[in-house]
């Protein structure tokens, strides 16, 4: 009997600490991994579309006969919105979302932590979204002759993974400014998302725009992250890139700790603020 009670009490043991944490993060990111596996028109959609784009730029490249880079810098460039648009709308409105729904309270008052919440969203939607990804990148390879040549896997793999973890900590901490913003969260996504894909260079080398421009552009981590790809996998990449590699891994690296630190900052001062004043935006009662 005493064993019996013993293995109870060891199975419902409350997690507490990191194993909160982890368990946390595994748990909100299995609804958007198996989320993508019920829709499947979500993922004829998620490819076709993006596939327009590349190909209206491709054919627009090869019209004025530039470098056949160019279209190789396209198929990346479009492959990469996938997660652009992950972030701007499963990302950054998700808060937002939320709280419209009735759900926020919960997240609120439940005993994990709001940036376990926001990773497991991140994990989630990476996965699924670095599957449209793939597939766009062959799917375009096939379709327009695009030829690699990986000058290193080990640079190209950091890039990503400094990229991808810039890019969502911007994520998670302008969910919690889109929240603070309330209503004008749903216009500044729409604004955001045309405008993005111009300064970020997501069809052209960014080396295209004026120094500062390009510099001013390169807070947004895709900006660095997707000239350091093209540098990494194009035999002229290099010759076409806006940094140095190493330079651009230095600066993702520093965009990390600033996304994530401001990441973090806001989430607790949005759980103070609920806790504090009963409200969860800046809009007075």
């Amino acid at each position: 009997m005493q064993t019996n009670k013993v293995l109870a009490s060891s199975a419902f043991e409350k997690a507490t600490g990191w194993k909160l944490f982890l368990k946390t993060i595994l748990a909100r990111s299995y609804p958007r991994v198996i989320g993508m596996q019920r829709e499947k028109s979500w993922l004829f959609f998620d490819v076709f579309l993006p596939m327009l784009a590349v190909a209206a730029y491709v054919y627009v490249y090869r019209a004025i006969g530039a470098p056949e880079e160019y279209v190789g810098f396209v198929v990346v460039g479009g492959a990469m919105t996938a997660f652009w648009m992950n972030i701007l709308w499963s990302m950054s409105s998700q808060l937002y979302w939320e709280k419209e729904q009735g759900n926020l309270s919960l997240y609120i008052m439940a005993p994990n932590s709001m940036m376990a919440i926001l990773l497991g969203m991140a994990l989630g939607g990476l996965v699924a979204t670095a599957l449209r990804a793939v597939a766009i990148i062959v799917i375009g390879s096939i379709l327009f002759h695009v030829q690699y040549s990986v000058s290193s896997f080990t640079n190209l793999i950091v890039v990503f993974l400094l990229a991808m973890t810039a890019l969502y900590g911007m994520g998670m901490m302008s969910a919690s400014l889109f929240l603070l913003l309330s209503r004008e969260a749903w216009h500044i996504a729409n604004l955001a998302q045309e405008p993005v894909y111009l300064v970020t260079g997501f069809y052209f080398p960014i080396k295209s725009f004026n120094f500062w421009i390009a510099l001013a552009a390169s807070f947004i981590p895709l900006t660095l992250g997707l000239d350091a790809m093209r540098q990494l996998i194009f035999p002229s990449g290099a010759a076409l890139g806006f940094l140095n590699v190493t330079v651009e891994i230095a600066v993702l690296v520093v965009l990390c700790i600033f996304f994530v630190a401001g990441a973090k900052f806001l989430l607790d001062y949005m759980e103070k603020l609920a806790i504090r004043e009963g409200r969860l935006t800046e809009s007075r009662r």
